[in-house]
C-alpha cells in the first residue's frame, strides 16, 4: 500500500538547486570525525540516506576556518586540505545515490570550553563572554574577531561551492554564535551589534552578505534559526508576528533563500490564535520558502528523547498532521532528523505503507554510525 503524503514527494526548485522532493535530512552532530576529516565512514552514513530517497541532506554542523569555532570532539572542519577532500567523497557519493547536499556551516561560539581540541588553549569567543544570561564563558568578540568569522564563513561557502555542493546551511540557532548575537540574554553590547534586535542582526546579515558575495546568486543560502536555545528551551528572539517579520524580513533582503525554522515539535503553534508553527509563520510573513522540523515521526520531542529520557527509544507517530500542513502550504520543506538517524529507509517505508517495518528510535543508535 502506498501512503497518500501530499506535496512530501512533489520536486522543489529554487535558483540552481533541483530536490525529486520536499523531504530533508535535519543536521544531526555525529562525533565521529577524528582529527575533524570526515572518513569513508561519513562518506556511506551520507550514502545511505540519498539511496533512501530522501531529496537534500544537510550535514552535521561542519566548523568554519577560526580556532575558537568547534566545541566538541571528533566533529568535522570545513577547512583545510584533508577535511575539504573527505568532503568531497560526501558530495560525490550522496550525487551518485541520486541526492543533493548542504554542509551546515557552524561556529559555536561561548559553548566552546578551553581545554577542547583542535587547540586546546583557545577559549571561546562570544559577543559579550556570556554562554548564557549572566554566566560567563571565554571572551568577548573586538570588531577585528568578529570580521575574522564573517570572513571564515565566506570562505567556507566559497569552498562548498567549489567542491560541488548544492547550497549551504548557516546555523544560526540553537545558543551557538550566531544566536548569541541575536538572543538578548548572551548579547550585552553597546556598539552596533547589540541593543536593539536589529542591531543584534547585524552579525548574521554581515555574514549573509558576504557568503551570497563569495557564491554569486544563484547558489542557494540556508538559514537555520529558532526561539529555543540549548541554554533555555523557553527563550523567545520574539514575542509576535510583527516582531518576527521584523527580525527575518533584513536576513532575506541579505540574500536568504530558504528559512529552516528549528522547533522541537513541528505541531506547536508558535504564537496565541493561529495553529501556524514557526516555519508556517516564517513563510507568511516573508514569501521566503521555508523548511520546518521537529519530531517528524517521534511521539517524544528532540530534547527529551535523545538526552533526558530514561526510555530506551520512542515510538513513531502518524504523519497526517504534516501532510495536512504541507497540503495548505504552510511551509515547502520538512526536515526529519532521527527517525532517518535511526532507519536510513524511513522515507521509502513511509511512502509504501510499510510502517511495520520502520525502525523505532533507540538512543544507543546515538553511538554508531551507520
Amino acid at each position: 500500500m502506498t501512503m497518500n503524503l501530499g506535496p512530501m514527494f512533489e520536486p522543489f526548485e529554487l535558483k540552481s538547486l533541483t530536490l525529486a522532493n520536499r523531504v530533508a535530512m535535519a543536521p544531526m552532530t555525529r562525533n565521529f570525525s577524528p582529527d575533524n576529516v570526515p572518513g569513508d565512514n561519513v562518506v556511506e552514513y551520507y550514502r545511505r540516506r540519498a539511496e533512501g530517497g530522501v531529496g537534500l541532506l544537510i550535514t552535521e554542523g561542519t566548523t568554519v576556518n577560526h580556532a575558537a569555532a568547534n566545541g566538541y570532539p571528533n566533529v568535522p572542519a570545513f577547512h583545510g586540505a584533508e577535511a575539504l577532500a573527505g568532503w568531497k567523497k560526501v558530495v560525490d557519493a550522496v550525487h551518485e545515490a541520486g541526492g543533493k547536499i548542504f554542509p551546515q556551516l557552524w561556529h559555536v561560539g561561548s559553548v566552546r570550553k578551553e581545554g577542547v581540541e583542535p587547540d586546546p588553549a583557545v577559549p571561546g569567543y562570544s559577543p559579550s563572554g556570556l554562554f548564557a544570561p549572566g554566566k560567563q564563558n571565554g571572551k568577548a568578540m573586538s570588531k577585528a574577531d568578529i570580521q575574522d568569522v564573517v570572513t571564515a564563513f565566506a570562505d567556507a561557502a566559497q569552498d562548498a561551492k567549489a567542491i560541488g555542493f548544492d547550497g549551504v546551511e548557516i546555523h544560526g540557532a540553537h545558543g551557538y554564535l550566531i544566536d548569541q548575537f541575536f538572543w538578548e540574554g548572551t548579547n550585552q553590547r553597546d556598539d552596533e551589534y547589540g541593543g536593539s534586535l536589529a542591531n543584534r542582526s547585524r552579525f548574521a546579515i554581515e555574514i549573509i552578505e558576504a557568503v551570497r558575495e563569495r557564491v554569486g546568486p544563484d547558489f542557494p543560502i540556508m538559514l537555520r534559526f529558532s526561539q529555543w536555545k540549548q541554554q533555555d528551551y523557553d527563550a523567545r528572539l520574539v514575542a509576535s508576528p510583527e516582531e518576527l517579520e521584523a527580525f527575518l524580513k533584513p536576513l532575506a533582503d541579505a540574500g536568504v533563500d530558504i528559512f529552516h525554522a528549528s522547533t522541537r515539535r513541528f505541531w506547536e503553534p508558535e504564537f496565541e490564535g493561529s495553529d501556524l508553527n514557526l516555519a508556517g509563520w516564517t513563510q507568511k510573513l516573508t514569501g521566503v520558502p521555508t523548511m520546518s522540523v521537529g519530531s517528524v515521526g517521534l511521539t517524544e520531542d528532540f530534547i527529551s528523547g535523545t538526552f533526558a529520557s530514561q526510555q530506551e527509544s520512542v515510538e513513531q507517530s502518524g504523519i497526517d498532521e504534516l501532510v495536512e500542513r504541507m497540503n495548505n502550504h504552510e511551509f515547502e520543506l520538512i526536515a526529519v532528523g532521527r527517525a532517518l538517524l535511526q532507519d536510513p529507509e524511513w522515507l521509502v517505508k513511509v511512502k509504501e505503507g510499510r510502517l511495520d517495518e520502520v525502525e523505532p528510535f533507540a538512543r544507543k543508535s546515538l553511538t554508531q554510525l551507520y
